[in-house]
């Protein structure tokens, strides 16, 4: 075997156009970074055209083509309006990051029924509209797909009801459209992360350094994951190593999978308190 075909080199993004839903902050942006730091052209959405300035501003401060605009996932439309420029700056999308997400604490009978549909409209609704709408403009072969899920899609964990469903929902998704794509070489895989250092997602279940103390304790590899964790598997997945891989789900949480459930008491009791 060809040694240096064993190589994954960051090279191969080079020039490459990488569209991130939900790009502004957190998980999606560390791996727009990740990116731009490898020479990809960037296209980023989010629902704040402030966030989005900023992105797109940093994102061209480390030396990369970068452009942005405010779409809302739930709102086929805007997603529409924002793939149609990306195109006009970018060409065909390579790479297309579906990581827009929205979360809360609170047991299954204290959600109304809007609450729990405002994240399963924000996850999976939006996870549909984004790959329905990017359909047309990807790569065909050679684009690769990933979708941001959770632990929450496979364990059942209390006050998680809505995006333990919603992130399920996410994940037969990204299995039926790898046999329904498969065959004009599109890939699509979901990575579902564990708790993640300095992001926005994790200061909601755990908003002390307590409850993020118990919560590295918890993991097998006795640490809170990075966003590099993430950005990594993102990259891996899209370049030649992963060419065989679509229809995955892969946990990148240090084994916390293997530990059941998370326990969100404390923290839900921390929020109320907070809301008080």
């Amino acid at each position: 075997m060809n040694t240096a075909s064993m190589d994954l080199r960051v090279e191969q993004f080079r020039g490459r156009h990488v569209f991130v839903a939900g790009g502004s902050s957190g998980i999606n942006f560390g791996i727009a970074q990740a990116f731009a730091r490898a020479g990809a052209k960037l296209f980023v959405i989010s629902r704040s055209p402030d966030k989005v300035a900023n992105a797109v501003a940093a994102l061209q401060n480390l030396g990369a083509e970068a452009q942005g605009q405010s779409a809302d996932v739930r709102q086929p439309d805007t997603l529409q309006a924002a793939y149609n420029a990306a195109v006009a700056h970018f060409g065909l999308i390579d790479v297309l990051i579906s990581g827009a997400a929205g979360n809360f604490l609170a047991k299954a009978m204290d959600m109304s029924p809007n609450a729990f549909k405002t994240v399963v409209d924000i996850d999976l609704l939006g996870s549909f509209n984004v790959v329905r709408a990017a359909y047309e403009h990807l790569r065909k072969p050679g684009a690769s797909v990933v979708q941001i899920s959770a632990g929450q899609a496979s364990i059942g964990t209390p006050y998680q009801a809505h995006v333990c469903a919603a992130k399920a929902g996410v994940d037969m998704l990204t299995r039926v459209l790898a046999l329904e794509w498969g065959v004009e070489g599109i890939r699509i895989n979901s990575i579902a992360p564990g708790p993640i250092a300095d992001t926005e997602g994790l200061k909601r279940l755990a908003p002390d350094e307590d409850a993020l103390q118990r919560m590295a304790e918890r993991v097998p590899l006795q640490r809170l994951g990075r966003l590099d964790d993430i950005a990594r598997m993102a990259m891996l997945l899209c370049s030649d190593w992963g060419s065989y891989i679509t229809g995955a789900v892969i946990p990148v949480d240090g084994g916390l999978a293997l530990t059941g459930p998370r326990d969100f008491s404390a923290a839900a009791a921390a929020t109320a308190r907070s809301r008080a």
